[in-house]
This record gives structure tokens, C-alpha cells and sequence, in this order.
């Protein structure tokens, strides 16, 4: 049966109008974006196969084009539309946090480090540089390594922190395993940034591991 003859109630579409995004499933907003299904498939229906194929929408969302374009229902036009989506929620939290101080908005922060880094499939060392009020000067991915690790030279960070004249810092980091939780050496090397970006007045506020889940060092007491 077509969507279009669901009882309203039903209708991806006209719930998320009624009750909001957040009452809808994975695969009703994927069917949103989809618009349409195909041959003896509606778009939830494609929707829940495409969601399968994938294993979650955020390995949907994080696909390289090639993969994503051989599924049923996909192609480059949607690939390109879903990529402008991503962006724009990226553009949106930045604007977000430029709006005032970091430390009164976490969880918005935590969630703008996730959208920049959870898609990489490599490790990516990232800072949030902010001003004496806490509020953001500029995010900068400042390494990039391999699938398991990535080279931070507290020396380039210090520079880099004088050269945007900040007085704090927020650090974060993927793991493109997926386990969020924070290595020992992801420790040592947190200690090793703070002690050298205190010799310049500038103070680390937070070092984000960004995995399916978010690990705060500053919530685990690590700082």
C-alpha cells in the first residue's frame, strides 16, 4: 500500500508536522529524505532494507559515495543531498556555539565534535579554541593519523593556541573503532597538552573522545 494511503497519523511526513522529529523512527526520517520508494516498495519500506543493508543509520550517513550509490534507491544526486544536509547541521551547531559561552552550551558542543569527527575513518585530532569568555575563536582539525592512532606534538598546539591569541582550549578525538572509551595514552598525551599550554596562561576545559558514544574527560575527572 502506498504511504499516500496510510492513515495521516502514520505518515512520516505528517507525523514529524504533528509530534516533532524526535517521535519518528531511524527509518521514517530516512524515508523522508528519500521521498519516494520504488517498485512494490514503499519509502519506509526501502527505508528499513536500506537500514539492514547498512546496519545503522550512521553507517549510512558516514558511507563513501561508491558504497552508498550501489544500494537500491541511492545514487549520486542523493548522496550529494545528503552530504549538504550534514553540513548544514555542522554549520548550524558551529553557529550555535558562536552565540555565547562553550561551557554554559556542553552538550551542544559535544554534539558539534561528533557531527566534525564521527564520519572520519581515520583518527583526527581536533581543538576548540575559545577566548578569555568561553566563547569560540576557531576549530581546528589539528592531526590527522591512521585508523588506530594519530601523532600530537603539544609544541604545534601551543603555537597554534598563541597564534589565535586563546585562553582555553577544549581537545577532542575519534575513534574510528567505535569504542569511545579513552586509552592510557590518550591520557598521557591530555596531561602532556595541559601542562604545556599552562606555561602559556591557556587552560584545557575539556578533552572530548568522540566513538558511537561521547567520553568526557573533564565528566570522568581526568582533568
Amino acid at each position: 500500500m502506498s504511504i499516500s494511503n496510510w492513515p495521516a497519523s502514520e505518515r512520516p511526513r505528517e507525523k514529524l508536522l504533528q509530534k516533532g522529529s524526535a517521535a519518528l523512527s531511524d527509518a521514517e526520517l530516512l524515508a523522508i529524505f528519500l521521498r519516494t520508494g520504488v517498485k512494490g516498495k514503499s519509502a519506509v519500506d526501502l527505508a528499513r532494507e536500506l537500514l539492514s543493508n547498512f546496519g545503522s543509520l550512521r553507517s549510512l550517513l558516514c558511507a563513501e559515495q561508491a558504497d552508498f550509490c550501489l544500494h537500491l534507491g541511492l545514487g549520486p544526486a542523493k548522496f550529494a543531498q545528503l552530504q549538504a544536509v550534514l553540513e548544514m547541521a555542522k554549520r548550524h551547531l558551529y553557529e550555535q556555539l558562536q552565540r555565547g559561552d562553550v561551557l554554559e552550551n556542553p552538550e551542544s558542543t559535544k554534539h558539534y565534535l561528533a557531527t566534525q569527527l564521527r564520519t572520519y575513518k581515520h583518527e583526527v585530532f581536533a581543538g576548540l579554541f575559545l577566548d578569555n569568555r568561553h566563547r569560540v575563536i576557531k576549530f581546528e582539525e589539528l592531526f590527522t593519523g591512521t585508523i588506530d592512532g594519530a601523532s600530537v606534538y603539544p609544541r604545534e598546539v601551543v603555537k597554534k593556541a598563541m597564534s589565535y591569541n586563546a585562553a582555553a582550549v577544549i581537545f577532542a578525538h575519534n575513534h574510528p573503532s567505535g569504542v569511545a572509551e579513552p586509552s592510557q595514552a590518550d591520557r598521557n598525551i591530555t596531561q602532556r597538552l595541559r601542562d604545556a599550554l599552562l606555561l602559556v596562561d591557556v587552560r584545557v576545559l575539556d578533552h572530548i573522545v568522540v566513538g558511537d558514544d561521547l567520553i568526557s574527560f573533564a565528566e570522568r575527572g581526568y582533568l
